[in-house]
């Protein structure tokens, strides 16, 4: 088996630990296409070929990756296909994107908290999913820019 070949393999097995995490299948394969592609962009027509999908498979999925951040749109001057390739910061705007949904389950927390009794056994629950949340919202910040800083080269050098 070829290098390519495994890389393929590896990707498609990617794709499934994606799949299986909760990302929808299609979107799973195309971002496992942005991870291992040789090329610095990759139109929706090259994903399409690449995953043996329909048109319209890939274009929902690099819409959903669009959407959350993961991807971005490049200028192609001279080209009449949209361009696209996985953005350098695609896991710390994932994770702010995600933001929404901690921001959810906060929110139906703090709802349940102010239905429930405070000797309910659902209140003291429900409490601790209140505070976990706030708590991770609180962190995500300082948690993003020390990624960021991490991630910076060393300028003392």
């Amino acid at each position: 088996m070829s290098d390519r070949q495994e890389q393929w393999q590896a990707a498609e097995r990617l794709a499934l630990t994606l799949a299986e995490g909760g990302l929808q299948r299609m979107a799973a394969r195309t971002l496992a296409v942005f991870l291992f592609t040789d090329q610095d962009s990759v139109t929706a027509g090259e994903i399409a070929e690449r995953l043996d999908a329909s048109a319209g498979a890939v274009s929902g999925a690099v819409k959903s990756l669009l959407s959350v951040g993961l991807i971005e749109r490049l200028p192609a001057p001279g080209s009449r296909r949209e361009h696209y390739r996985l953005r350098d910061d695609a896991w710390a705007r994932l994770f702010t994107s995600q933001n929404t949904a901690f921001q959810a389950m906060l929110q139906a927390a703090r709802t349940g908290v102010e239905t429930t009794a405070e000797h309910d056994p659902a209140h003291r629950r429900l409490t601790q999913m209140r505070d976990f949340y706030e708590f991770m919202l609180d962190e995500i910040p300082a948690m993003l820019d020390r990624w960021r800083r991490h991630r910076q080269p060393d300028r003392r050098m």
